[in-house]
């Protein structure tokens, strides 16, 4: 079967989203790319800093609340969709809980084939992107570099700590069908 979707999991600042880019411009058929962050910034302004939505702590810390969860689910299953449909989909996500966040994503894509990609990078590489990228809460990337793969199963790993994106991204488009 050709992998119908790619899913890549890492800390925040770890090179996912380069990633992505790199591999929309290797691969040879057109991927779509669904990213956290885009969910995010989808979202009400009133659900971005609620107990209710996502709220990011002053030391990098993430809170979920029910109606985030909600929303987060909906699009999660209209990812699926667009992959059933057709269109290949390159997701771009942060496992904050592990294993049961890649759970649910299995329970969504049930019947795709989907190649799973851990994305590292030690913490403190991260936390210096994360500073020069000046859009993030300092000590996020250093406190997700390690939790987000708990428990998690991949297909792949690569480690971006001194491979470029690009470099990266040939490694997962080999493992491609």
């Amino acid at each position: 079967m050709t992998t119908q979707v790619i899913v890549l999991n890492g800390g925040s600042s770890s090179g996912k989203s380069g990633i992505v880019r790199c591999l929309q411009a290797v691969l040879p058929d057109p991927w779509l790319a669904a990213a956290i962050d885009s969910l995010v910034e989808a979202m009400p302004a009133s659900l971005r800093a609620s107990d209710a939505g996502i709220a990011f702590t002053a030391e990098g810390g993430v809170n979920i609340g029910s109606e985030f969860r909600a929303l987060e689910a909906a699009w999660r299953e209209g990812v699926a969709a667009m992959a059933r449909a057709g269109a290949r989909v390159i997701v771009d996500d942060v496992f904050l809980g592990g294993a049961a966040s890649q759970e649910r994503w299995r329970r969504a894509l049930a019947g795709l084939d989907v190649l799973w990609v851990g994305v590292r990078c030690e913490g403190t590489v991260a936390a210096g992107r994360e500073i020069a990228r000046g859009d993030r809460t300092q000590g996020m990337a250093a406190s997700q570099a390690e939790l987000v793969h708990r428990g998690v199963a991949y297909d792949l790993e690569v480690d971006t700590t001194h491979t470029e994106s690009l470099d990266c991204a040939r490694a997962i488009a080999a493992r491609t069908g």
